[in-house]
């Protein structure tokens, strides 16, 4: 068994492929730090290949894809992604086009070609990884929720697709609330709520992705988050969105 994980040099990718590897999986890592890559490999017992590249160059997924095609992937992890917190009209255009380029232009790249090869051999699972983000709008922190909703709304569409050709390929999108990686810090906000560990979502994510689970919502207070939406309209749901990021950026500025 292999697995492919991209952003896999700290947080949610880098726990699940320690959990894939306790699993028996071989794994392809990829991200743009050779050095959190190699020192990750150095604690794995199964065989890893590490790939150093950065995925918000568009040439360098299709470059991925070309080095690693013919290792017939039996898990793709789409990982790789960051935030860009502040007010749209405040926080730096060339940032946000960095996010959309790794996000969901890369998501969507190697979503594609290594699921049209995993639909092929009729076997195979993908993971994208969302956010709990990917249900609502995100003032202040709009272009990350952006981009989450693409991904959410992205694997539900092409899960129906496969549902509907009877295919054995699974697919799922994670969808966790806050977390306790380095993400926070990267986008500058401080979670007003507890984060799960990411060891915790990673060992979830996994087992409910092999089972074929399509949303995948690690943690009581988001599925009930979740099931509160469906009685809120959406003005007032980012109204609320609105307050709560607005919270973390005051708690991250006061520290």
């Amino acid at each position: 068994m292999k697995a492919l994980v991209t952003g896999a040099s700290s947080g949610i990718g880098r726990d699940i492929s320690r959990y894939l590897s306790k699993k028996g999986y071989d794994l392809i890592l990829v991200a743009r730090r050779e050095d959190r890559l190699l020192e990750l490999k150095s604690q794995l017992k199964t065989n890893v290949k590490v790939i150093v590249l950065d995925l918000s160059k568009t040439e360098n997924c299709f470059k991925l894809y070309e080095m690693t095609k013919d290792e017939n992937i039996d898990f793709l992890v789409n990982n790789a992604g960051f935030g860009v917190c502040g007010k749209f009209c405040d926080t730096p255009i060339e940032e946000e086009l960095r996010l959309i380029d790794t996000n969901i232009k890369a998501m969507h790249i190697l979503f594609k070609l290594y699921l049209k090869d995993m639909v092929k051999r009729n076997s195979g699972c993908v993971l994208n990884v969302g956010s709990s983000a990917g249900f609502m709008a995100g003032p202040v922190f709009s272009s990350y929720y952006a981009s989450k909703n693409y991904v959410v709304r992205m694997t539900e569409a092409v899960y129906e697709e496969l549902r509907r050709d009877k295919s054995n390929v699974k697919l799922s999108v994670l969808c966790p609330g806050p977390v306790n990686t380095e993400f926070n810090q990267v986008a500058k906000v401080n979670f007003a709520i507890g984060g799960l560990s990411s060891e915790y979502v990673a060992k979830y994510a996994v087992e409910k992705a092999l089972k074929g689970k399509m949303i995948i919502i690690p943690g009581k207070l988001m599925k009930f988050t979740k099931f509160i939406q469906h009685f809120s309209s959406e003005k007032l749901t980012t109204r609320v969105s609105y307050y709560i990021q607005k919270r973390r950026n005051e708690r991250s500025a006061d520290k």
